[in-house]
């Protein structure tokens, strides 16, 4: 076993796990997994920049992180950092606060790789499930940017396109600093304009329609199936590698674009930082679901960050 700690930093929240990896039979055993919203991405679409509060956010969590990271005694540390960090003009700043803090440089990833990393952190123990059919459609749903991964054993096709929960919520809903309460209908087909410009994209270069079994990832996708499973508070156990069929999705995505920010507050599942952006979310994976035709999504919370520990294991 090889003690290791990865760390994801996305548009809008940034993650931690520290793990014991066994490579030679493909065990991954958390040691402690956590989640914190930091909105690192906020108004990056608008301005091209990282704002100051958003980087202090990160910061401080990074600290924390640092803490759990020595007292497990982590070997190795990878910190990886996608969407936001890579459009960003000062992202420079962004850099040298992080290795300050944890000793070790965020590596800003391509899509590419970013979709490398999540296909192999939500497909290794899938390996000899015979109820899940090969290829598979990997599709990481993140703040700024959705990965789509398709392959067998390994990916065989990849590509990353900017729409996610956040940009999607930022470039449409919001005027003025104020979150559209529920959004209108024009919002709403906005969004679903993007998306489908976005999917067109994704297909040029991934045959998103071969896949048989849809693998969805990231908050977006977990946050739809604790809501499906009508769980009294989020339970990543409860929520791994369960099943969410199409008419589910499609009956939640209206619910929460429908709603108004008290009302999805309310749903016990919901994670504070994800009630104005997950009616976005869901609405780019019910998009990717009608246009390869899936009857159910698969939910993994293993993703990226899985991903990342086993590069380094």
């Amino acid at each position: 076993m090889t003690r290791v700690a990865a760390i994801d930093c996305g548009t809008n929240s940034i993650r931690l796990l520290v793990a014991d990896a066994d490579p030679a039979t493909g065990e991954l055993v958390d040691l402690d997994r956590r989640m914190t919203i930091v909105r690192l991405g906020q108004g990056v679409d608008r301005t091209g920049r990282l704002a100051p509060d958003a980087l202090e956010r990160t910061f401080a969590a990074c600290r924390e992180y640092a803490t759990i990271v020595k007292d497990h005694g982590a070997e190795r540390l990878r910190f990886v950092a996608t969407s936001a960090s890579r459009d960003a003009e000062n992202r420079d700043e962004f850099v040298r606060g992080v290795l300050d803090i944890l000793g070790v440089e965020p590596e800003v990833i391509s899509g590419d790789q970013e979709a490398e990393f999540s296909f192999t952190g939500a497909t290794k123990e899938l390996t000899g499930r015979d109820d899940l059919a090969k290829p598979y459609l990997v599709v990481d749903i993140g703040g700024g940017s959705t990965e789509f991964v398709v392959g067998e054993d390994h990916v065989r096709a990849a590509r990353s396109v900017d729409i996610g929960c956040v940009r999607m919520t930022e470039r449409h809903l919001v005027h003025d600093g104020v979150v559209s309460d529920p959004p209108t209908p024009e919002q709403v087909e906005a969004i679903r304009a993007d998306i489908e410009a976005a999917l067109d994209l994704a297909e040029e270069s991934v045959p998103l329609r071969e896949a048989r079994t849809l693998v969805g990832l990231a908050g977006s996708v977990t946050t739809v199936a604790a809501i499906a499973l009508d769980l009294p508070e989020y339970d990543s156990e409860a929520i791994h590698h369960s099943r969410v069929s199409y008419d589910r999705v499609r009956e939640i995505t209206e619910r929460l674009l429908s709603a108004t920010h008290a009302e999805r507050a309310a749903i016990p599942s919901m994670h504070p930082g994800r009630v104005d952006v997950i009616g976005a979310g869901a609405l780019v994976l019910l998009s990717v679901m009608e246009r390869i035709g899936a009857d159910e999504v698969v939910v993994s919370e293993h993703d990226i960050l899985d991903g990342i520990a086993w590069s380094v294991a």
